[in-house]
């Protein structure tokens, strides 16, 4: 009777601490960390991609989706860390950074600009992705810009027109849908940015994004965007 009781005591104590984990799991801001946007103690971390390297081929080789992460937001990520831990600057999480960008340095900056921008890049692509949006999406980008195929080519304007590296962006500013881009690693969360708003769709035109499968054809790589987007993020950012 003796190990029976201590037997079921054992149990409820591991039921009780699974439910605890399960509970902090959940905690507001643990997805966050999860994706590295919210920094566990006093640093960020590189999220994992959320498809394999070569899911997007034909359209983003396998190669470019290695480096571009592996090496390249990777940087971004030990830099931002670094920069922060050399300022003296509590991490919190990359939306606070973005919103006081000009309060800080310009390694912050750089780096926290290509770690938010990147890390929301990867989600807004998906091997399973592309055609046109329905619902909502579709509804607001139809209002705004008269049709998709007028989204489609205002879109690729911004990124066409963005001298040397950048993005280009489709956000939502006071209810409204824009298109606008960025240069360097900024993008329209920071405060001192010149095109503000939630981003909803973002397109790296960094040569480092395209140049092993397009070369210097950016055009094509744009193109070829179109069919990987993840509609369904888009929709979710929305709101």
């Amino acid at each position: 009777m003796k190990s029976s009781k201590n037997s079921r005591r054992e149990f409820l104590k591991k039921s009780a601490v699974l439910a605890l984990a399960g509970a902090a799991l959940r905690m507001p801001g643990s997805d966050l960390i999860a994706e590295g946007l919210q920094s566990s103690s006093s640093t960020f971390t590189l999220p994992p991609l959320p498809y394999a390297a070569e899911a997007l081929e034909p359209f983003i080789d396998t190669q470019t989706m290695q480096i571009h992460h592996g090496k390249h937001h990777k940087a971004y990520v030990d830099n931002l860390n670094k920069a922060l831990a050399d300022s003296k600057t509590p991490a919190g999480s990359i939306e606070s950074l973005m919103s006081n960008m000009s309060k800080h340095s310009m390694a912050i900056r750089n780096n926290g600009g290509g770690h938010y921008n990147h890390t929301l890049f990867w989600k807004l692509m998906t091997p399973a992705g592309g055609g046109e949006p329905t619902g909502k999406v579709a509804e607001a980008i139809n209002g705004a810009f008269g049709s998709f195929t007028a989204f489609k080519e205002k879109f690729a304007a911004a990124s066409m027109s963005r001298f040397g590296s950048g993005w280009s962006w489709l956000v939502i500013n006071n209810g409204k849908l824009e298109i606008g881009s960025t240069p360097n690693q900024d993008n329209p969360l920071m405060d001192l940015s010149d095109f503000k708003g939630k981003p909803l769709l973002a397109l790296d035109v960094w040569e480092h994004a395209y140049y092993l499968k397009y070369q210097n054809k950016r055009a094509e790589y744009v193109n070829a965007f179109w069919n990987v987007v993840n509609w369904g993020e888009v929709a979710r950012l929305m709101g």
